[in-house]
C-alpha cells in the first residue's frame, strides 16, 4: 500500500515511550545525589539546525517548491509506463533510475516532515508552531498524491517481469523494497481510490491525531496548589509520599472525566475511520493491518498474545502480592502500582551521572554501540527538559537517512528515567547503523523496532546489577527490572487486548466513555490481578495513551521486543564472543530483512510455539529470586 511504500511522506513524530509507565530501580547504584546540581541540571535541548535553522527559514520554503516540482516530474515521467517499459531492453536500468528518483523524494521529504514533527513535539500549544506542522503536513500529502502511481503500477506487474528486471544490480539492490511492497498487493485499491484515501487524511485521522496531542498538551491537572501538564502529574505516581501518589491519580482522574466526551469521540471516528480503510482493503481481522505492515504472521502475534495471558498468574499477579507485602498491605492502590519501593534509597540522579551510565554500559558491550550513543550527547540531538506544552513521554526519531536521529525526553532525575535513557539511544544507535540502507529500505519494521532498545536496557540493568553490592539496593534494582518488564510485556498486551475489544465493538456502533471504561477496567483487572485495588477514577486512565491514536496495535511490538530480547540475551551469556558483532549487523539490516532471517544466526524462532514461554521464563526467574529475598 502507498502508506508504507513512501513511509517518509506519511512519517510523523510520536511519542513512543507515553504508553509504557514509569520504570523503578535503584537511585543509589547510579549515583544518585542530593546536591542542588543534581536537582536542577542542565539538561541538554536539541539542535535541529542540521535539518533547518528554524520555521522562517528561506530553505524549508525552497525545499517544500523543489518537492512540488520533483514529485509533479516525477509523475510525468512514469506514470503509466511501467508496464510497457519492463517489456523493453534495459528495463532494469531504467526502473532502478526511477526508484532511485523516488527514493531522492522520500529523503527531502522526510528532513521537512520530521523538522515540522520536532518543532511541534517540542511545543504543541504555539499557535504560530501548529500552523507550521499543519501546513507542511499538508503540502507534503497534496505532493505526494503525485507519487501514488508508482507503487500501485509496480504491483501490477507480473512476477517474472520483475524478478527478471532485479536480475540487474542496480535494481537488485532495492529488490528488498520491492519484495516488500508486493505483499501489499492483495490489499491496494483503484488508483482514485488510492489517492481520495491520501487526500482525505490530512482531514480525517491526521486531523484527529493532532487534535489528540492539542488537547493532551492543553489539559491541566490540580495537585495541591499547582496546576500541572499531563507529564508533571504522570511523574508523581512515582513520588516517595502516598499521599502525592494519591492525589496525582485523582487529579489525572478528574480531569480525565471531564474531558471524557471529547476523548471518546476521538477514540470512536479513528476506529471507525480505520474499519472503513480495513473493509475497503480486505483486512478480516482488526489488527490484519499493523500485521502487514510489521510483516509478522497473525498467527505468531496470536502466540505472544495467548502465552502473556496466561502467564499473567505467574507473573504480574505474583509480582504485585510480593509488592504489596513489601508495603505490609494485602492490596495495593492502582495509583501504587509503580511506587517507590520501601527499600529503595531515595534521591534524584543528575544528568552526567545518567549519561555516563548509560554510556559506560553500552561501551562495555560494544565500543562502537557506546560510540553511536555518544554523539547524541556531544552533537545536541537530545531535547531532556521538561517544558509547557513539550510532548509527553520519549522517542527517537530517524528523520531521514541523510540526516540522523533526534531523542526526545522529559527528563525529571527520576531512577526510571535512566533507563528510558537508555531505550531511546537504543532506538537511536538502531535507526543511525540502518541508514545506510537508504530512506527506502532503513525503516524497521515494528516486530523488531523495539529490540535495541530493550537491549539498551538490558545491558544498563545488568551493569547496575553487577556493581551493587548492598543486598537491600540489589533487590531494589531487580524488583524495579521486574515492573519495567511486566510494564513492557504484560501491560502492553493487556493495552493490546483492550485495543482489540474497543475496535472489534466499534463495528457494531459507537462506545460510550463509559463503555470505553468498563472495557479498560476488565482487561486491567484480569492483567493486575487481586493484589492491585482498582478504585474509582481508574477507568479514564484510557485517555492518554497515545499509541491507541498514533498507532492502532502498536503495543504488542513492546511485549514482542522484550521477549525477543530476553532470549537474545540468553544467547549472548551463554556464548558472548562475535556476539555482538552479529548483533549490530542485525541491526544495521534495517528492513532489508525479515525477522525470521535476522534472528536466524543466534539460533532463534520466533514461530516456535514454545518461542515465547522462554523469554518469560526469564521475568519469572527474577521473581523467583525476590521471593528468596528478605
Amino acid at each position: 500500500m502507498a502508506a508504507r511504500s513512501s513511509s517518509a511522506l506519511r512519517k510523523s513524530v510520536k511519542t513512543k515511550k507515553a504508553a509504557k509507565p514509569a520504570k523503578s530501580m535503584s537511585a543509589k547504584s547510579v549515583a544518585a545525589k542530593k546536591s542542588p546540581s543534581a536537582k536542577t541540571p542542565k539538561l541538554p535541548e536539541w539542535n535541529l539546525g542540521d535539518l533547518y535553522a528554524s520555521i522562517t527559514a528561506p530553505e524549508i520554503a525552497r525545499d517544500l517548491d523543489k518537492l512540488d516540482a520533483d514529485c509533479v516530474e516525477f509523475e510525468a515521467a512514469y506514470k503509466g509506463k511501467i508496464a510497457a517499459r519492463l517489456s523493453q531492453p534495459g528495463a532494469g536500468e531504467w526502473l532502478a533510475e526511477a526508484v532511485k528518483a523516488y527514493e531522492a523524494i522520500d529523503d527531502l521529504a522526510g528532513r521537512l516532515i520530521s523538522y515540522a514533527g520536532l518543532v511541534h513535539a517540542g511545543d504543541t500549544v504555539d499557535p504560530a508552531i501548529s500552523k507550521f506542522y499543519g501546513d507542511v503536513s499538508e503540502r507534503l500529502t497534496n505532493a505526494s498524491t503525485h507519487l501514488l502511481f508508482f507503487t500501485l503500477e509496480l504491483n501490477r506487474i507480473d512476477d517474472d517481469l520483475i524478478e527478471q528486471a532485479m536480475q540487474v544490480p542496480a535494481l537488485g539492490y532495492y529488490r528488498p523494497w520491492l519484495e516488500d511492497i508486493r505483499k501489499d498487493k492483495p490489499y491496494q485499491l483503484e488508483d482514485r481510490i488510492e489517492q481520495l484515501f491520501h487526500e482525505k487524511s490530512t482531514t480525517s485521522y491526521g486531523a484527529w491525531n493532532r487534535q489528540f496531542d492539542q488537547t493532551i498538551a492543553g489539559l491541566r491537572f490540580k495537585v495541591g496548589a499547582k496546576e500541572l501538564a499531563i507529564e508533571p502529574t504522570l511523574n508523581f505516581l512515582q513520588d516517595r509520599a502516598p499521599a502525592k501518589r494519591k492525589t496525582a491519580a485523582q487529579a489525572l482522574a478528574k480531569t480525565f472525566k471531564a474531558n471524557e466526551r471529547t476523548f471518546a469521540l476521538i477514540t470512536n471516528t479513528l476506529a471507525k475511520d480505520k474499519e472503513i480503510s480495513d473493509r475497503w482493503r480486505g483486512f478480516q481481522d482488526v489488527a490484519d493491518s499493523r500485521h502487514l505492515a510489521n510483516r509478522v504472521e497473525r498467527e505468531v502475534v496470536d502466540a505472544l498474545v495467548a502465552s502473556v495471558r496466561a502467564a499473567y498468574p505467574r507473573i504480574s499477579h505474583r509480582y504485585y502480592a510480593l509488592k504489596a507485602s513489601w508495603f505490609k498491605k494485602k492490596k495495593l492502590p492502582h495509583w501504587d502500582r509503580n511506587a517507590p519501593l520501601p527499600f529503595a534509597a531515595a534521591g534524584n540522579i543528575a544528568w552526567g551521572d545518567a549519561r555516563a551510565t548509560v554510556l559506560k554500559a553500552y561501551g562495555e558491550f560494544s565500543p562502537e554501540m557506546a560510540s553511536i550513543a555518544k554523539r547524541f550527547f556531544d552533537d545536541r540531538w537530545i531535547d531532556a527538559p521538561v517544558r509547557a506544552g513539550k510532548a509527553p513521554g520519549a522517542f527517537s526519531h530517524p528523520t531521514t537517512p541523510s540526516a540522523h536521529p533526534y531523542v526526545l525526553m522529559n527528563y525529571q532525575g527520576k531512577p526510571r528515567d535512566v533507563m528510558t535513557l537508555a531505550h531511546e539511544l537504543g532506538h537511536g544507535v538502531h535507526q543511525v547503523l540502518a541508514a545506510k540502507n537508504g530512506a527506502l529500505m532503513a525503516p524497521t519494521p515494528l516486530t523488531l523496532a523495539e529490540t535495541a532498545s530493550v537491549f539498551g536496557e538490558m545491558l544498563t540493568f545488568k551493569r547496575l546489577l553487577a556493581q551493587t553490592k548492598n543486598a537491600k539496593q540489589r533487590q531494589a534494582l531487580l524488583a524495579g527490572k521486574v515492573e519495567d518488564m511486566i510494564n513492557t510485556v504484560v501491560r502492553q498486551i493487556a493495552f493490546y487486548t483492550f485495543e482489540r475489544m474497543v475496535h472489534t465493538e466499534r463495528r457494531e456502533g459507537e462506545l460510550t466513555a463509559e463503555r470505553l471504561g468498563e472495557i479498560w477496567l476488565s482487561v486491567q483487572g484480569e492483567s493486575l490481578g487481586p493484589a492491585i485495588e482498582i478504585k474509582p477514577g481508574y477507568e479514564t486512565f484510557w485517555m492518554y495513551i497515545p499509541h491507541f491514536i498514533h498507532s492502532p496495535f502498536y503495543v504488542y511490538a513492546y511485549a514482542f521486543g522484550d521477549c525477543l530480547v530476553n532470549s537474545l540475551y540468553a544467547v549472548y551469556e551463554r556464548a558472548a564472543e562475535g556476539f555482538a558483532e552479529r548483533y549490530l549487523a542485525m541491526l544495521a539490516a534495517g528492513g532489508t530483512k525479515h525477522y525470521s532471517e535476522l534472528l536466524a544466526p543466534f539460533g532463534l524462532d520466533a514461530k516456535d510455539p514454545t518461542f515465547w514461554d522462554g523469554g518469560l521464563s526469564v521475568i519469572e526467574g527474577m521473581i523467583d529470586e525476590l521471593e528468596t529475598m528478605k
